[in-house]
């Protein structure tokens, strides 16, 4: 898709984790909005690995670094699958794609990225979590809705 001014394309990214809403959330962009991305401006999917356990901190100042080395590499080699299972659904509708991997707190590492890669439209899926589970653990589509600065879609599942 084209912007009306300076005829920019626009710049879309999907944040992707393990969750059926964001697998949901993806489905639905390629579904209806595959026209915003074309080679020039590919759709930009974006997943945030966990930040290594503080326990695991405890347990390498007691010679367990190789643990953390581990644990890392794992949650790197999970982050780059469920980035290619989410490639590999954009390849078969034709839409191209990138894929970035980044390590942080999910809403700042998104509102982060979204900042840095002048996106126009970030898309999330939504876990649907009720009003006291996102009171006591966050929600991070709510909390991008409120800092990112473009437009945010948050796409629920129907259930």
């Amino acid at each position: 898709m084209e912007s009306g001014e300076k005829g920019r394309a626009k710049k879309v990214m999907v944040a992707v984790d393990e969750s059926d809403c964001s697998h949901y959330a993806l489905e639905w962009m390629l579904n209806n909005l595959r026209e915003c991305c074309s080679p020039s401006s590919p759709l930009i999917l974006f997943n945030v690995q966990s930040i290594v356990d503080l326990g695991l901190l405890a347990a390498a100042s007691h010679g367990g670094a190789q643990l953390i080395q581990s644990v890392s590499e794992q949650q790197k080699k999970f982050s780059m699958a469920l980035l290619e299972k989410a490639k590999a659904m954009c390849d078969k509708e034709g839409v191209a794609a990138n894929m970035i991997s980044e390590v942080g707190d999910p809403k700042d590492a998104i509102c982060g990225a979204v900042e840095r890669l002048n996106v126009n439209l970030l898309i999330l899926g939504s876990r649907g979590r009720g009003l006291l589970k996102r009171t006591f653990l966050g929600s991070v589509s709510n909390y991008c809705v409120h800092n990112a600065p473009c437009s945010v879609l948050v796409v629920k599942k129907k259930t």
